[in-house]
């Protein structure tokens, strides 16, 4: 089996090709797919993450290798692991937790 990948690990993944206002390119983004699924499946739920800042409910800030920015809720997709390109970091506990409040609050009726 290939490498083990976890919630809230950070990889530069392979996001072409997209269509309309999907973000593009290969970018960072967030695992957020709890790990049963991660360690099981060949697929995985990411969230982009970008340097455009915008004050949406779904856009959770953050600073990740001295850059500010945001991990995009409202562009979560899943994906296959092959566009898993590189892990480059994991987030800090405080942006996970906000992270997962506001995955709840999205789902939740």
């Amino acid at each position: 089996m290939g490498v083990v990948i976890n919630r809230y690990e950070i990889y530069i993944v392979a996001l072409d090709p997209t269509l309309g206002s999907e973000i593009k390119k290969s970018r960072p983004c967030v695992v957020i797919s709890p790990d049963e699924m991660n360690h099981n499946i060949n697929t995985v739920i990411i969230a982009p993450m970008t340097s455009t800042v915008k004050r949406y409910p779904t856009r959770i800030s953050l600073e990740f290798q001295g850059k500010k920015g945001q991990v995009v809720l409202d562009q979560i997709r899943t994906v296959d692991k092959r566009r898993l390109m590189k892990k480059i970091g994991v987030l800090k506990k405080g942006t996970s937790e906000k992270i997962s409040i506001t995955l709840q609050d999205m789902f939740t009726i």
